[in-house]
């Protein structure tokens, strides 16, 4: 279900109503594959408008960017049903031999194998190990197939969510900084979370890289808000935390939860 060219989006959409249509008609919960922010994006676009069905999303944990849409809730359905979604951990047969390893070459190692992109939520990396959220039904191949993440043989374990519990990743606590800004504009505090010039900051908005709150961004100037949380495509994001009081020189100190 990935897109990202418009046409790709515009028929995304289509596909979001008529899981929103059989969800409403078969009283029954319908499920997305794991979404991008541009397909979150699209997908509250297309339902804003057809507000006859409910959604909610979900990527495993709260602090995952990718994420499934479930259309239903118990409220209209008079049930209840989880989201399809497995957690896996990744680790190196040995230890001692294995490279440190990034996000990409994990996510490049799950897509040789041949699967799709829509199949795999957010990885989350801790020391020489990954943990990643994938669809369930795709877990078994994912652990039966992945044997090497770049040179470094590695095994594969499907978590028990019950077992396991302590063991799945657990929500990565932001570093909270604080930044002087010269106004409480989104192109602003990006720029200076970072390192980047005004012009550049601007560009990444034209150019449709900026989600708040999953939601694509193209004023630039909007003020942002406690609690906000801000993605740029290419750069990483932040969690906006609070306006603080004016310099001396009339400039805005801001502070920021920033994810190392």
């Amino acid at each position: 279900m990935a897109a990202e060219t418009q046409k790709e989006l515009e028929q995304l959409k289509k596909r979001f109503l008529e899981l929103a249509e059989k969800s409403w008609r078969q009283n029954v919960f319908a499920f997305t594959g794991f979404l991008s922010l541009a397909e979150q994006d699209a997908l509250q676009e297309a339902m804003g408008k057809n507000a006859f069905c409910t959604f909610t999303l979900w990527g495993g944990n709260e602090d995952c960017e990718r994420r499934m849409a479930r259309f239903g809730s118990l409220q209209e359905l008079g049930y209840e049903e989880a989201f399809p979604i497995a957690a896996l951990k990744i680790s190196p047969l040995s230890e001692k031999f294995a490279e440190d390893c990034s996000h990409r070459d994990f996510l490049g190692a799950l897509m040789n194998l041949g699967i799709d992109r829509s199949t795999v939520g957010d990885i989350f990396l801790e020391g020489k190990d990954a943990w990643v959220f994938c669809t369930k039904t795709i877990a078994p191949f994912i652990c039966d197939s992945l044997d090497r993440v770049r040179h470094t043989n590695v095994r594969c374990e499907q978590l028990d969510p019950d077992a396991d519990a302590l063991r799945w990743p657990a929500a990565r606590q932001p570093e909270a900084v604080r930044l002087v800004v010269s106004a409480n504009r989104a192109d602003a505090v990006a720029a200076k979370v970072f390192g980047l010039s005004r012009s550049r900051s601007l560009e990444l908005f034209r150019a449709g890289k900026v989600y708040v709150n999953g939601r694509l961004c193209e004023n630039n100037s909007a003020a942002l808000r406690a609690q906000d949380r801000v993605s740029v495509r290419g750069f990483g994001r932040f969690l906006f935390l609070e306006e603080g009081e004016e310099t001396k020189k009339g400039r805005l100190g801001v502070t920021v939860g920033l994810y190392r």
